[in-house]
């Protein structure tokens, strides 16, 4: 496979995961508004308590922003009140400037709400208050009529304030009507933010765009690919020979190697790890879409089928050079190509696969080998598992001897090999079962 395919494959898998990010996120927070948001579009706080021993309950609201993202008033809050008690007093809600209320207050016993808590930091839960009391002795004026309220609301009765937001230092009081002290009531914030919807539907958008995007790119870099002419017999005895199951892995033996080069070879292995990541991503990209191929038409794409297939063979390339097995000094070839190295990995090209298999081998089936697997070469982003701690004693051993015992080598390269026919099994490469076996 060219160089120019491989990176549309990979080119294509990150617009491919990117369009799948925004479509989750953006249908995410359109489904979360559908579920949670009231028939007026508020998603709301559960009402809480606020009762205090005060004549105002006062919680800061500081809005910073630029007049370019509030011009068009994007979000709109709501508080909602109601008294609470046998006889409730009348309520009164306002928002104003800071420094109005505060002025307004001066000399009067009230309460600053700091924060909201919520138990346990769930949101869905009834919120409590963090208040500061601020001293005073008088009583302030009633609250209904005075010039400096941006918005009010005061009634007997459940109340609605609703504000367009707007960047400022502002302050939102709740009051008895008659500004008298004792507030027994209960309230509840709700927001509305249009643009949050339509940002969301906009990337839900541009994500299926993605989407079909990055799948047509991989499609494209896939298409026109041949299978590879048959080699010549010095080529042959350079390839790794499929043995009766589709997935064959070469290793060659060398029985001395540098003692301390192992050392270091996380640190000169770096550039593979950052180029496969790449890969890999691909990997999984065309892994999606060969499944819904084979699904519909029961073949693997033979351009993706190549693609990792050599994917795998760089992989195992590393690993035999790194810490899955220590067997060799000669630094991995930067291409997806069989040949010119001491490791080496080949998967025949199935011609039919089974196109119910594919929806359960690679999870279903293949429970009991990545049970082993586990045991072998470990779970998660990293290899692990037994080879590693096998491959560490062989390091050990080069510090003192620079010679590898061949008994370990067949050990390793053995676990590698089953590990790496499971991974060929459940990436759909083959319908054959992996057998529980080290050898060929």
């Amino acid at each position: 496979m060219s160089t120019g395919r491989v990176i549309g494959i990979v080119v294509g898998s990150l617009v491919l995961l990117a369009g799948l990010g925004l479509i989750l996120g953006g249908g995410g927070v359109l489904v979360a508004e559908r579920i949670l948001a009231d028939d007026d579009g508020f998603v709301s706080f559960r009402p809480a308590p606020v009762d205090q021993d005060a004549h105002a309950i006062v919680m800061p609201v500081r809005i910073d922003g630029g007049p370019w993202f509030w011009r068009r008033h994007v979000v709109t809050a709501r508080i909602e009140i109601e008294g609470r008690g046998v006889e409730p007093k009348p309520l009164f809600v306002g928002l104003a400037h800071r420094f109005d209320v505060e002025a307004y207050l001066a000399g009067a016993q009230w309460v600053e709400v700091r924060s909201l808590r919520f138990p346990n930091d769930d949101l869905t839960r009834r919120p409590s208050l963090d208040v500061t009391v601020v001293p005073g002795t008088s009583a302030p004026a009633t609250p209904p009529g005075r010039i400096f309220w941006l918005q009010s609301a005061t009634g007997s009765r459940a109340q609605s304030l609703q504000w367009r937001v707007e960047p400022g230092d502002y302050a939102l009081v709740l009051m008895n009507a008659d500004g008298s002290r004792g507030i027994a009531a209960t309230a509840s914030i709700g927001l509305r933010a249009p643009i949050i919807v339509r940002v969301a539907g906009a990337g839900l958008g541009l994500g299926v765009v993605l989407l079909a995007l990055g799948v047509t790119t991989i499609v494209l870099a896939a298409r026109g690919t041949r299978p590879q002419p048959t080699p010549d017999a010095a080529g042959d005895a350079a390839r790794p020979a499929i043995s009766s199951y589709p997935v064959a892995l070469r290793a060659e033996y060398t029985e001395t190697l540098s003692p301390v080069l192992w050392l270091a070879k996380w640190l000169l292995l770096i550039p593979h790890f950052v180029v496969l990541g790449f890969l890999w991503t691909g990997f999984a990209c065309s892994w999606l879409v060969s499944l819904f191929a084979i699904l519909f038409t029961g073949r693997y794409p033979r351009g993706l089928f190549d693609y990792n297939v050599g994917v795998l063979r760089w992989t195992w390339r590393v690993g035999f050079y790194g810490y899955q097995a220590l067997g060799t000094d000669a630094y991995p070839p930067f291409t997806l190509k069989a040949g010119g190295h001491p490791a080496d990995l080949e998967v025949r090209y199935p011609e039919k696969l089974s196109r119910p298999l594919v929806l359960v081998k690679w999870w279903l089936l293949a429970i009991p080998q990545y049970l082993i697997m586990a045991l072998l070469v470990g779970i998660g982003p990293h290899w692990g598992g037994l080879v590693v701690a096998l491959s560490i004693l062989v390091g050990v051993i080069l510090l003192f001897s620079s010679r590898y015992p061949r008994e370990l080598f067949g050990i390793i390269v053995g676990a590698n090999r089953w590990a790496f026919r499971v991974l060929a099994y459940v990436s759909l490469m083959t319908d054959e079962y992996p057998p529980f076996q080290l050898e060929e």
